[in-house]
């Protein structure tokens, strides 16, 4: 009976988008002066990391994909660090020195210092997703990459540097091309599982290419062979098992894009989103025992309000509208909008793209990288999304262009969203052809920054100039009986009538990672009335009366609940 009433709300509401289109626009004329504003300080900050993409003019498909970017404390000094995934040179390209990662160490008011040598991260696979967490529960963080060819898992070793553990942990996912990432305790023993998600089956001597009005172009992935996605289950001994047919993840293939995990339906075990480019998107419920099922289809989250494949390529979380239920945001191709997915509860979802506003600008341009992030503290989550055409060569064979300007879609606070990019600051007006996003407070003032990776360009980095007296609380988790990082447990802020949900995730946005700090905005609010932590592991932490604008380290089992 759900199901079926789910479905005529849909129906219905296919006569309500025309309404809700003409309220949105009606309302954009109302945000004359925008609240959030980002300034491009990228030449301010000494990164010199530019990324390559391996072109040589064969136009292999695995070019267009890379890369995404990782946000992170390194060195637990308290300043979120840069990872930057680079390509590598394909049959026919030559470099004088050889494409790798980069590290760049936070030093504070937005200078940065290059790290890679020292860390031991320069890996110089040819780099597309990446993933961080303490998977060994000892006190540091660590890196899995996905690329295109081995993986690679590199631990921390608590001292600045990094070391490559990979055949040692069985994780290196063989000669497969790789895509998103997530670190995820899927028992709920209190270690860190990990999904590793592949795009498709790559060779140089098979690579399809179109030709669009006599020009070369890249072509569809779905053209060449699919393969499913891989899990790994943590031994708990710095070893992981491959257990991708004993947990039902490869009873299904697909190509494989942005990936998250979250406990979308509430039943306290976390589950997997993974985008899939031009292919439904897949939603796998987890059994709470590590056994998934794919429900996409029937959670309403496979395919758009057309009910169509999308290019979908990235996937961000959060409750925008405050219902205490976990929603998903998807990026897409040119041509189609990015989507947004409305959680109803009982495991369904509806597309309510169009009369919530959300993807008001994101038509014309292929959508890659993007975050919720509540960049003005108002209390309500906003979305930023980044932008770049596909095809290096588009210009000559159409009027769209190759570089565009990312889109920035300021949440009502009603459920609706406006595109207040033309007002919102210089940094909005930077137009590179881009790909993986990361959302964090780098200079620690109470306000997320952004950090933008373009293909074959210099990256951008937009300092959040927003000016208003809201108040903000950002919060660290510390597990004891579970995971460290508190990855999968779910944080719920109440403040006045203002009560927002979040969880930890690693694993985000378009193949990248960034906020195991967890953030959120408290618009007028001058005190926390209650901050409660629900564990992964079942244990619940509860602080009363909390000061705001602040960084707060809960500690599981400190604040325990009686």
């Amino acid at each position: 009976m759900k199901v079926s009433t789910v479905l005529f709300n849909r129906v219905i509401a296919r006569y309500c988008v025309v309404a809700g289109l003409l309220f949105i626009n009606t309302f954009s004329l109302a945000a004359a002066n925008a609240p959030i504003s980002f300034t491009d300080v990228t030449k301010e900050t000494g990164i010199t990391f530019t990324h390559k993409n391996g072109a040589s003019g064969g136009f292999y498909i695995i070019e267009s994909i890379s890369a995404g970017l990782a946000l992170f404390d390194y060195d637990n000094d308290g300043d979120i660090d840069i990872y930057f995934l680079n390509g590598a040179a394909l049959k026919g390209a030559k470099y004088d020195t050889p494409p790798k990662n980069e590290l760049y160490r936070n030093d504070g008011n937005f200078k940065f210092t290059n790290v890679t040598e020292k860390s031991g991260l320069g890996d110089a696979g040819f780099g597309v997703g990446v993933a961080v967490a303490d998977y060994d529960n000892d006190g540091d963080l660590d890196v899995y990459v996905e690329n295109c060819g081995p993986n690679v898992l590199f631990s921390n070793n608590g001292d600045g540097t990094f070391t490559n553990v990979t055949k040692k942990a069985g994780v290196g996912d063989g000669d497969t091309i790789g895509a998103g990432a997530c670190f995820l305790d899927i028992d709920k023993d209190g270690d860190l599982d990990l999904y590793a998600s592949r795009y498709i089956v790559f060779s140089y001597d098979k690579n399809v290419v179109m030709i669009k009005r006599g020009y070369p172009a890249f072509t569809d992935p779905t053209v060449y062979v699919i393969e499913p996605d891989a899990l790994y289950r943590n031994n708990s001994d710095g070893t992981f098992t491959d257990i991708s047919d004993a947990s039902g993840i490869s009873k299904v293939r697909g190509t494989s894009m942005g990936v998250t995990c979250v406990d979308y339906d509430n039943d306290g075990d976390t589950d997997i989103f993974v985008a899939n480019d031009n292919m439904a998107n897949f939603l796998f419920q987890n059994d709470g025992t590590g056994k998934f099922e794919e429900v996409g289809l029937m959670a309403g989250v496979a395919y758009d309000f057309n009910g169509k494949a999308q290019g979908s390529m990235g996937v961000d979380i959060a409750d925008y509208d405050n219902d205490g239920l976990l929603d998903f945001y998807v990026t897409s191709y040119e041509l189609q909008p990015a989507t947004l997915y409305k959680n109803l509860g009982d495991g369904l979802f509806e597309d309510v793209t169009f009369p919530s506003g959300a993807s008001e600008g994101t038509f014309t341009s292929m959508t890659w990288g993007t975050g919720f992030a509540d960049f003005d503290n108002d209390g309500d989550r906003d979305i930023f999304v980044v932008t770049g055409n596909l095809q290096p060569n588009i210009e000559k064979y159409s009027n769209r262009k190759f570089h565009t300007r990312n889109e920035l879609l300021m949440n009502t606070g009603d459920g609706k969203f406006v595109n207040i990019t033309d007002k919102a600051g210089d940094g909005m007006a930077v137009e590179l052809s881009s790909r993986g996003a990361g959302f964090d407070d780098l200079d620690n003032d109470g306000d997320i920054d952004v950090v933008i990776l373009n293909t074959m360009r210099e990256p951008t980095i937009l300092r959040n100039d927003s000016i208003n007296d809201n108040s903000w609380i950002q919060i660290r988790l510390k597990g004891v009986k579970s995971n460290r990082n508190g990855i999968g447990s779910r944080v719920k802020v109440t403040a006045g009538e203002l009560v927002q949900i979040e969880e930890v995730r690693s694993g985000r946005g378009y193949q990248g990672h960034h906020g195991l700090r967890l953030y959120f905005g408290l618009a007028k609010h001058k005190k926390i009335d209650k901050i409660e932590v629900r564990w992964l592991g079942g244990g619940v932490d509860v602080l009363k009366d909390v000061k705001t604008n602040q960084l707060i380290t809960i500690t599981e089992g400190q604040n325990s609940e009686k």
